[in-house]
């Protein structure tokens, strides 16, 4: 019975492709013109404290109902909002102001589209996630574009030197968290020299055969490492790093962190979770493969409703993680879903594939940042979320901008 469940679930996402309506949709990445995000000036702040908490829940945020209900922001509010504070390695800071240009705005608002009731933790049910063990697997896209920040929280590799990740995970909306001053991003190392032979395979859930939606690569690899599993290993004294599925890391100094200035204090009259995005600069590029930015699409225009992301849950100490949900819910700037995470992933890169324009092949790419569980006020009430933020053209265009310097290369996304 259970083999007959895993088949149900495994062929979900094809199902409602056969399904009514979704059959003529056409799942592909469509480019779309994006606004441009043009530096006005920039000016020197004093130099942040470094003193707040990293707080990985936050509490009293607009939720579902309250987006419903906020005005959609004017030109005037966005060129505030998507302003940006810049910090480098040596503690210094200072605050860029923006004009957007080439931006249609849209009157509608904030509107929320509902899929199915809330339930409520961080891991719902059944715990659906599972580690990435082979160190052979960890290394190789799209797996090895996630990294660990040295705040706690996880990342996605963007370009040769640039991060992904959430605000939160660096700066309370007051202050800059203990800890992101000398600010290091860990990258998944390969196998060394003197680690010895790796076996085979590794134990793992049944439920592992379910990322074949991540596509067949990894679906051929998965059952690789299934092979074996129940083997038993020899032991020795010396401690076996891949047999636990406990991957090294190499880790890197950030030269500079940009966090929008919709996500302070002060700029809203609380947390702007719209905003709970961020992007580090490295000391030095790594020669990885980096996944791109994708503008995120609705939730019917995703087969199955489907994302993934991958990053370090807490509870699975020094683990990949990866997992893979359908959205239940969706805001113009946030998706609420129910994969299960724990904190230590919140900062993680949110996937998806689809097809490449006139091509045949599919690709991946981030559409959003985990933001984590949260508590978010639902009509006077607290309710939890799994949130993550989406990047919107305006926020792809922020980011694109940080990431070249200039809007030259950030027309089209």
């Amino acid at each position: 019975m259970e083999h007959v469940s895993l088949l149900f679930i495994f062929f979900i996402p094809i199902l409602g492709l056969t399904n009514g309506t979704e059959t003529e949709q056409d799942f592909t990445w469509h480019l779309k013109k994006i606004p441009q995000i043009v530096s006005k000036r920039t000016f020197s702040l004093d130099s942040p404290k470094f003193e707040a908490r990293t707080k990985l829940e936050l509490n009293s945020v607009c939720g579902i109902e309250c987006q419903r209900k906020l005005p959609a922001p004017s030109l005037s509010d966005l060129k505030d909002l998507l302003s940006y504070e810049t910090v480098f390695e040596n503690g210094t800071r200072t605050l860029t102001e923006v004009n957007v240009l080439g931006l249609v705005l849209d009157p509608a608002g904030n509107a929320t589209t509902r899929r199915s009731s809330r339930r409520k933790r961080q891991v719902y049910g059944t715990d659906s996630r599972f580690s990435i063990y082979d160190k052979r697997f960890m290394t190789n896209f799209p797996f090895n574009t996630a990294v660990k920040i040295s705040t706690g929280c996880s990342g996605i590799l963007i370009s040769p030197k640039h991060v992904l990740t959430a605000a939160h995970c660096l700066h309370n909306g007051k202050d800059y968290v203990k800890g992101s001053k000398r600010l290091r991003v860990g990258l998944m190392k390969t196998k060394s020299r003197g680690e010895g032979r790796k076996r085979k395979g590794a134990k793992r859930s049944r439920r592992g055969v379910l990322a074949a939606q991540e596509g067949p690569e990894v679906a051929t690899e998965l059952k690789r490492q299934s092979r074996g599993g129940g083997r038993k290993q020899r032991r020795s004294g010396r401690k076996q790093e891949a047999s636990d599925g406990m991957p090294s890391f190499q880790w890197t100094r950030v030269k500079s962190t940009h966090i929008p200035k919709g996500w302070f204090k002060g700029v809203s009259e609380d947390i702007a979770l719209d905003y709970d995005y961020a992007v580090l600069e490295l000391k030095r590029p790594h020669k990885r493969k980096y996944m791109e930015l994708g503008i995120s699409p609705t939730i019917k225009m995703m087969p199955g409703s489907m994302i993934h992301f991958s990053g370090f849950d807490n509870d699975r100490s020094g683990q990949l993680v990866y997992r893979f949900c359908s959205i239940s819910d969706e805001s113009n700037d946030l998706f609420y879903q129910y994969c299960d995470a724990e904190p230590g992933s919140t900062g993680s890169g949110v996937y998806l594939r689809l097809k490449e324009p006139n091509k045949k092949k599919w690709k991946r790419k981030i559409i959003a940042v985990y933001s984590g569980h949260q508590w978010v006020d639902v009509n006077g009430e607290q309710q939890d979320y799994n949130v993550a933020v989406r990047i919107t053209p305006l926020k792809y265009a922020q980011i694109c901008f940080w990431i070249h310097g200039n809007d030259e290369n950030c027309t089209q996304g």
